[in-house]
């Protein structure tokens, strides 16, 4: 009977040590989880739905946006409303990749946007990369960023009439010297020794290069000729006087 006593003190002993060693409920977290959340997120989006939003984000999170806006949860939930009349859209999540470890999850991730505008298709794409925590037996976002990927405009039409208009030595500094040459129906930029660079027409006087954020300005003096080549990058310009 003693024998027996010991015995089952012992099995009960054992079994409450392997029961507090198990992690507690919500304490681990897969990355389809981490996936699954984050598109209902998005999913939410389109319709204006804010109750995963409450839901998988802290109290205390902090989130940046494509804007620049830095938001606090509840900027971010009430930034969540249905598209306008004529809008529909979808967000999906790709190229997913992520770091979990203890209490914390790290999910990088693209997201790919359709939207449809009266009939008009649009489409963009975005980098995100949220912080996920484990607190009180639940996993939230605490941090968030998202980027949007750099697009070239639409080409429009070359006017090889004026092409030769451009064609000069433009000076930002003594010693620093951008030529613009023309060759066939193409113009191109060369900056000192480096290679030349395509430009290619956005508008008339407009260029830019292919994947390279900004856009090259000629603008014509009173007297109906070039005399300077702007170099615009985020609104803000870089000004090139023509030499020769």
């Amino acid at each position: 009977m003693k024998k027996n006593l010991v015995a089952s003190l012992f099995v009960f002993g054992l079994l409450t040590s392997l029961s507090s060693a198990m992690p507690p409920k919500g304490a681990t977290i897969t990355q389809e989880e981490l996936v699954r959340n984050t598109q209902e997120l998005f999913d939410a989006v389109a319709i204006g739905d804010q109750a995963p939003w409450k839901k998988y984000f802290a109290e205390d999170a902090m989130y940046f946006d494509e804007k620049g806006r830095n938001m606090d949860k509840a900027a971010l939930v009430k930034d969540v409303a249905p598209l306008p009349k004529g809008y529909s859209g979808t967000i999906k999540i790709a190229k997913v990749q992520s770091h979990i470890e203890s209490n914390i999850a790290i999910l990088s991730y693209d997201l790919d946007e359709t939207e449809t505008i009266f009939g008009q298709d649009l489409t963009a794409r975005y980098h995100a990369t949220d912080t996920w925590m484990l607190r009180q037996g639940k996993w939230q976002i605490v941090a968030g960023q998202v980027l949007r990927y750099y697009e070239d405009p639409a080409q429009g039409k070359t006017d090889t009439a004026k092409l030769t208009e451009y064609i000069g030595t433009y000076e930002l500094a003594p010693g620093t010297t951008m030529t613009v040459t023309v060759d066939g129906n193409h113009l191109y930029a060369q900056r000192g020794d480096r290679a030349k660079e395509l430009l290619f027409p956005e508008a008339p006087d407009i260029f830019f290069r292919k994947g390279i954020e900004g856009r090259r300005l000629f603008h014509y003096a009173d007297n109906g000729k070039v005399d300077t080549l702007i170099d615009r990058r985020n609104n803000e310009d870089v000004i090139w006087k023509k030499i020769k």
